[in-house]
């Protein structure tokens, strides 16, 4: 957290995110960018992974003039109507002049600040290329000499995620190459052999997921898609703080998948 008293206006810091992540080049199922306008000058940005009740409640709290996350509103196919929940929350937001700025895929895709990027850097994963659809998934190997086994690699997780990962494949495998890509993306996995890893980790996982490492010999480790998607929203939120003085918080709100 960085305490400065300055402050950016909102069209400043909606351009140099747009540039910063790119996300003109990058195909999404949903807006990114500003989704929600509030006060013209920002002062305190609050990041968090997906913008509930409870993150806007935590960002009130923190007295945030911006919410900053990685899923925001408005997906493709979802009711366009503003009711219920999404009633709630969007009349929370905007009673209290907050902005909320949300950035998908090009938040897992940065080759710096992205989930991807991120997680390999919490998990001392040396990243050696991308696969899959937009190079949205990534492989490598683990940099941790202690790291031998596929077991090895799921108590590693454990201990940084501080949750136990569901390991569909045998522990005493050899570790082989690593690809791994943050949240719902169980269905790279097919990709990721076809990328010759032997052992593939995300956040979810799904009942055909099973049967395909089973059947293909590939590990699968399921990590959570919270867990492994709340460190690129806070390094982008400190990268805005450093580059603008404003003041920077993370709201980590629990969730178990």
């Amino acid at each position: 957290m960085n305490q400065k008293n300055k402050q950016v206006s909102r069209v400043d810091l909606s351009q140099f995110l747009a540039d910063k992540l790119q996300i003109a080049r990058i195909n999404d199922y949903c807006p990114n960018g500003l989704q929600v306008e509030g006060v013209d000058q920002i002062k305190v940005v609050v990041t968090g992974v997906t913008a509930s009740l409870a993150l806007i409640d935590a960002a009130l709290e923190l007295d945030a003039d911006c919410i900053l996350v990685h899923h925001g509103y408005f997906w493709r196919g979802e009711n366009p109507c503003i009711t219920g929940n999404k009633y709630l929350r969007l009349k929370k937001i905007m009673q209290n002049g907050i902005n909320l700025f949300a950035y998908h895929l090009p938040l897992d895709l940065h080759p710096e600040l992205g989930n991807n990027a991120q997680l390999a850097k919490v998990l001392a994963l040396k990243m050696e290329g991308t696969f899959a659809e937009q190079g949205l998934a990534c492989y490598g190997t683990a940099m941790n000499p202690d790291l031998r086994t596929i077991g090895d690699l799921s108590d590693w997780i454990a201990s940084k995620l501080d949750r136990v990962p569901l390991l569909i494949g045998s522990r005493d495998q050899p570790l082989g190459r690593i690809a791994w890509c943050t949240g719902a993306a169980q269905n790279f996995l097919g990709d990721a052999i076809l990328a010759g890893a032997g052992v593939y980790l995300s956040g979810e996982i799904s009942e055909p997921t099973v049967h395909l490492a089973r059947e293909s010999g590939v590990a699968y480790l399921a990590c959570g898609h919270h867990a492994t998607e709340r460190y690129g929203v806070q390094a982008l939120g400190q990268a805005l703080s450093e580059q603008f003085g404003i003041v920077h918080h993370f709201a980590d709100i629990p969730n178990p998948v």
